[in-house]
């Protein structure tokens, strides 16, 4: 079975985990590494993909830098969204083959967040829109970006998220729906360090791949901004 390098760092930054991110996918395209998962947190950031429109976004920067967030533009497909304590951020970066085929991989990200729900209790479901859904209610959001048949970003799933984040923006641009997290579903407190292990175990059995360690000098490079939640 061939592997995958897993890199949990715990909770890091956007900017210094978005660029490592495309880093270390430019370095899987060249065929230098190979495909690798990266499950974290972030603190609280906005994060704004090719489809935002000015009106998905429903404060000023500055009111959002004064509740203590950023906001930044990214290249993945998809709208604004939040990332932050709570959420299990899941970075994959995978290579397509030959014949890429987007729908399949997010089909295959939107299985490993089901599979990982149900190993907590919780059943979600896919729906029209892109993303992992209880009901109306949005639990995980997926946007991917790929390059030269490498794919990167990935998912965020709410497990005990604060909704009151989502108020500044349209979650997705999506207007007419709502966000959940994996403890509003359960009816108990679901924390990352228990989604985390489960969404490894669900990705290896999905993509049909083992996880690793990714090397010391590789890991290293995502800088936990709380070095007690690394998994190390």
């Amino acid at each position: 079975m061939r592997e995958t390098w897993l890199i949990t760092p715990g909770r890091v930054p956007y900017g210094p985990a978005y660029a490592e991110m495309r880093a270390l996918a430019a370095r899987r395209v060249a065929g230098e590494v190979p495909d690798t998962l990266i499950l974290l947190e972030h603190p609280p950031v906005y994060t704004a993909g090719r489809r935002t429109r000015p009106e998905h976004l429903l404060v000023t920067e500055s009111e959002i830098r004064r509740r203590g967030a950023e906001l930044h533009p990214v290249d993945r497909g998809g709208s604004l969204t939040f990332h932050g304590p709570g959420q299990l951020v899941g970075y994959a970066i995978v290579g397509l083959g030959i014949r890429p085929a987007i729908a399949d991989h997010v089909w295959r990200l939107q299985e490993v967040v089901i599979r990982t729900a149900r190993a907590i209790g919780v059943e979600l479901e896919r729906a029209d829109e892109v993303g992992v859904w209880a009901g109306d209610r949005k639990v995980c959001a997926i946007g991917v970006k790929t390059t030269h048949r490498v794919t990167y970003h990935g998912f965020g799933l709410n497990c005990s998220t604060d909704r009151a984040w989502f108020d500044a923006i349209v979650p997705c641009g999506l207007a007419d729906r709502g966000v959940s997290s994996l403890t509003e579903e359960a009816g108990r407190p679901i924390e990352v360090a228990d989604a985390l292990p489960l969404a490894g175990r669900a990705f290896e059995g999905v993509f049909a791949t083992s996880l690793v360690p990714a090397p010391a000098p590789v890991a290293g490079r995502f800088v936990s901004s709380d070095p007690a939640l690394a998994a190390g």
